[in-house]
């Protein structure tokens, strides 16, 4: 059975982007007669915060949109929040490390940041990381050890190159250490966003993955993890991202572009599934229109690949509850 998920991050409010992001997901899993969760992605504990889960599950719920796992369902694969699964992460890092794919890094935030200026990697990344401390012997190891400063994990690139079908961008192709080696734990024992969603797909069992496209030069290295964990690597699709009429990334300077402005506003929650569903292509002129109408008339092949400007009526119209 096909299943797919939505995970926002609680440290904002959901705006436009995402709300495409789970409405392409959702209508994607239910024309499947598939399974789809919910789970939020608070393991970031400083930058979350529990009302703004609460308030994406309400959003979402406004929108029109349900979930068979999640947050208020239940489910057989939970905790469905990430602060409560560090044991499951904790065991795919002892796998890793016992496997040889990890190794501490005890690079200092002021020399991370010094990397800035070597060549740039995976645009969703930043730098790329030249290997230092992947490098060191084990004396220096030890040396750096008996300072006391607690080192990060990084995962070890193998020499392979990484080549996927994207379902939406199409054939994409990564060579042999892209964006160099990742932190899976930071050195203030955070689990990487890299791994925990990785683990978290797996053992959901998710084997479709719909996300917004600034995630693309992500997925090499989670394709990599899934194979050094020995699990089965989901398909992944790449939805465009949400620019402004300006062609900038679509920001709260272009109008009320979150959920909750849009709510605040009086407009109805038909009319934003018709926008939405018209900008991703799937009907022909923004008109209301609730999500399970949506459903008959999904086709991964009528989505843009290229990023989406919103035109200035539109926003007009989601700000003012017209349409």
């Amino acid at each position: 059975m096909l299943c797919g998920r939505f995970a926002p991050t609680p440290s904002g409010v959901l705006h436009l982007g995402n709300a495409l992001t789970a409405l392409l997901s959702w209508l994607h899993v239910r024309r499947a007669g598939g399974r789809y969760i919910l789970r939020i992605e608070d393991i970031d504990r400083a930058r979350s915060r529990a009302e703004l889960a609460r308030q994406a599950c309400d959003d979402l719920r406004w929108l029109g949109l349900d979930w068979d796992e999640g947050p208020g369902a239940g489910g057989p694969h939970g905790p469905y929040y990430q602060s409560e699964r560090t044991e499951l992460y904790a065991e795919a890092l002892a796998r890793l490390q016992a496997a040889g794919h990890l190794y501490p890094c005890y690079c200092s935030r002021a020399q991370l940041m010094a990397i800035a200026s070597a060549p740039h990697g995976l645009a969703a990344e930043g730098p790329v990381y030249p290997g230092t401390c992947r490098r060191l012997t084990p004396e220096e190891r030890r040396a750096r050890e008996a300072g006391g400063k607690t080192p990060s994990l990084r995962f070890a690139l193998p020499d392979e190159p990484v080549a996927f079908v994207d379902l939406v961008a199409g054939p994409q192709h990564f060579p042999p250490g892209a964006g160099g080696d990742f932190v899976v734990r930071r050195a203030d024992g955070v689990i990487g966003y890299q791994l925990a969603v990785v683990v978290d797909d797996a053992l959901m069992g998710v084997t479709h993955v719909l996300r917004g496209g600034d995630l693309l030069d992500s997925t090499p290295r989670q394709i990599l993890l899934y194979r050094a964990l020995g699990w089965p690597v989901p398909q992944f699709g790449h939805l465009p991202l949400l620019l402004g009429p300006d062609g900038a990334r679509l920001a709260k300077r272009h109008g009320a572009v979150t959920l909750a402005g849009i709510r605040a506003a009086g407009t109805r929650p038909e009319a934003v599934a018709g926008h939405l569903a018209y900008l991703a292509g799937l009907i022909d002129r923004p008109e209301p229109v609730r999500p399970q109408e949506l459903i008959p008339c999904f086709d991964l092949a009528r989505i843009p690949r290229e990023p989406v400007r919103v035109p200035q009526e539109t926003i007009a119209a989601l700000n003012g509850g017209i349409g």
